[in-house]
């Protein structure tokens, strides 16, 4: 592979070339307007692209990514991006969406040291801490790491609620619905968590619908912080 990365640039105009032959006048249209429905708030990993996984091209999704998929209400960046995708472009829908085999996951999971990240994966053990005792309960840490993948969409999500973003948006009736979903790496196949919220009034019984979901597959009954045997 070159310094200059020749091959990037080779591979870039063979995709333009194809995507104005496929569509012609595609990015004539795309340089004209951007009128994404949704915002996919996700994880860095390399993996997980979320127009190819949708299916959709550039300029249908606004994208917001970073290590686990944290929403922390002090990040200035992730509340930029959601109060642009929501006041300027008027998304109707954002999507909060982990993946299973997440690095960071298994890091604050695990107590793993991997470096700065460290700090913001506190986030992440900050969930781990909260769900504690229902983790405690599963058999091995393959299905604590995919239960806490799940836990900390859900997570998540119900901080995007929180943002004074959404409140806004909902107190002045604009349609915008949040989603906690989850990607298998190992299939390509999103999952719905069943987090799904249009309103303020939403959020709680969603959160405990989707943390239903969660007790069904993991044979346990959990509520909102604390975990019990069935």
């Amino acid at each position: 592979m070159s310094h200059a990365l020749t091959e990037l640039f080779e591979g870039n105009r063979r995709w333009a070339a194809a995507t104005e032959a496929r569509d012609p006048g595609f990015f004539t249209r795309l340089l004209s307007q951007q009128t994404p429905q949704y915002l996919w708030i996700g994880c860095s990993d390399s993996r997980v692209p979320a127009n190819e996984i949708l299916g959709l091209l550039p300029g249908d999704v606004f994208v917001h990514r970073n290590v686990a998929n944290v929403v922390a209400h002090g990040d200035l960046n992730a509340l930029s991006v959601m109060q642009f995708a929501v006041d300027a472009l008027k998304v109707r829908h954002v999507m909060v969406v982990g993946h299973f085999g997440c690095g960071g996951v298994r890091a604050a999971l695990l107590d793993l040291r991997i470096g700065i990240a460290d700090n913001w994966l506190r986030h992440v053990t900050d969930v781990r801490n909260q769900h504690r005792p229902f983790l405690d309960t599963l058999a091995d840490d393959e299905t604590r790491m995919k239960a806490l993948c799940e836990l900390n969409v859900l997570e998540q999500a119900y901080n995007v609620c929180q943002t004074t973003v959404l409140q806004d948006a909902w107190s002045r009736r604009q349609t915008v619905v949040v989603h906690g979903w989850v990607y298998g790496l190992h299939n390509g196949l999103l999952e719905d968590l069943k987090m799904t919220v249009a309103s303020w009034g939403d959020v709680e019984p969603a959160y405990q619908v989707a943390l239903a979901g969660i007790h069904a597959r993991h044979g346990q009954h959990i509520e909102r912080g604390v975990s019990v045997s069935a």
